[in-house]
């Protein structure tokens, strides 16, 4: 059975989108793509999100569900030339045979301009459709042309529970899985396996498959695998964490960083990281804290935090955990204000509530002064750089989103409107 040595991953891949797990968002039950399927009227698209969430897999699910025909490339590998031997086959089985082509292309933020460019005539006149798939965001990473002739899904990872569901019925398939073996995989050694995974159901299945594979049969002819076995196949530290201890580590590691002690928060960290948590979630939640309680009492927060995301990302473990350790301990450090996160709320909830919000005539961008205008726009660089005149809607013109409190730099800034309107710095 193993003559060929198909990853398991690649054997339990879904056929069906009985089969296929997760992305409820999208494919639920009257969700958009789900009723573009069930009609036949799935256009070009591209699906990013982390790795192992079934973009490739639901791409594939699509093009047979809809009798298509099915050109593959990687844009790692591929070139303008093989784009293009893509498009006149499909030009010529649309001509002959009036069947669809869907051309998926795995990565495709790696296609250059021009070879995003010479399939974009193509898919205008609908030659070829088109499914990216991509761990990037494509908004950012691929060439505009291209997303705006796309719908883009976003992944999300998979549910602990659905991974879990995938290693079980992995583990009795006897056609592509596991179930020609005879074995006795933990209920522990699966629960971890499908929680440190981290969403990835790739991971978790050739994780699985190497943790069978390696482990001899025992006494009793079964191959028996626990939660040390597992952790090992997955490089992955078993300590004892659950769901609910992870929460609570990630809850106290936040509220170190606000609460300034930065023994509690790389504690916290590392004892995350040690247990098999990706070091990208420390660092995301660093950029939010460095906003939320440093904020504008030291900005410098803000950018080291996202100097160790970068870190984490480009260089990984364990050469980012400096990064990350200086990260934390500036901001344990740095002083505290949530001016920023208070600022934001107060302006979102005006931004949906407010409906009486029309732009001051001397701000539109055909600029008026008639009687119901406010004057000529005053161009602030002729005063100096600073000048006096309204800029929110009137119903709004009142409004005071930013309270700088006397912290860290803050208590050095001078805004002018305040003076005006007799405003204090809060402490």
């Amino acid at each position: 059975m193993y003559s060929q040595r198909i990853p398991l991953a690649e054997r339990m891949r879904p056929t069906s989108l009985e089969d296929f797990v997760g992305q409820e968002h999208i494919v639920g039950k009257n969700k958009l793509l789900s009723r573009a399927i069930s009609t036949g009227s799935v256009g070009s698209c591209i699906f990013y999100g982390p790795p192992g969430t079934g973009k490739t897999t639901l791409a594939g699910i699509i093009a047979k569900l809809l009798n298509a025909n099915i050109e593959k490339l990687n844009a790692v590998s591929s070139g303008v030339a093989d784009a293009k031997a893509v498009i006149e086959r499909a030009r010529s089985q649309k001509q002959m045979f009036g069947t669809d082509t869907y051309l998926l292309l795995d990565e495709c933020h790696r296609w250059s301009k021009a070879q995003s460019d010479c399939v974009l005539q193509a898919i205008e006149e609908g030659s070829i459709f088109f499914i990216g798939s991509t761990t990037e965001n494509p908004y950012t990473s691929m060439t505009r042309a291209i997303v705006s002739r796309c719908s883009v899904f976003e992944f999300k990872k998979i549910s602990e529970q659905d991974v879990l569901k995938t290693l079980k019925r992995a583990l009795t398939d006897k056609e592509n899985g596991l179930g020609e073996f005879r074995t006795d995989v933990s209920e522990e050694a699966l629960k971890f396996l499908a929680f440190a995974c981290n969403g990835d159901v790739r991971t978790a299945l050739n994780s699985l498959e190497l943790a069978v594979l390696s482990t001899k049969m025992g006494k009793d002819k079964i191959i028996h695998v626990d939660k040390d076995v597992m952790a090992e196949c997955l490089n992955r530290r078993p300590l004892s964490i659950d769901e609910n201890m992870y929460y609570d580590y990630l809850s106290a590691f936040c509220k170190s960083l606000r609460g300034s002690d930065v023994e509690a928060a790389l504690y916290y960290a590392f004892r995350l990281i040690k247990a098999g948590i990706d070091p990208l979630i420390i660092a995301r939640r660093m950029i939010a804290h460095a906003s939320e309680d440093v904020g504008m009492a030291d900005s410098n927060a803000l950018l080291l935090a996202c100097c160790a995301l970068t870190s984490c990302e480009k260089l990984g473990p364990p050469e980012c955990f400096l990064a990350l350790t200086h990260a934390i301990i500036y901001i344990c450090e740095a002083e505290k204000s949530n001016s920023v996160v208070v600022a934001m709320n107060r302006a979102m909830a005006d931004a949906e509530n407010e409906r009486e919000d029309m732009v001051p005539n001397h701000l539109k961008n055909h600029p008026s002064t008639n009687k119901d205008g406010h004057g000529k726009y005053k161009y602030p660089h002729d005063f100096g750089g600073y000048c006096e005149q309204q800029y929110m809607p009137d119903k709004l013109k009142d409004r005071i989103y930013y309270e700088p409190s006397e912290n860290g730099r803050e208590k050095n800034l001078v805004r002018k409107k305040f003076a005006k309107n007799g405003f204090k710095p809060k402490k």
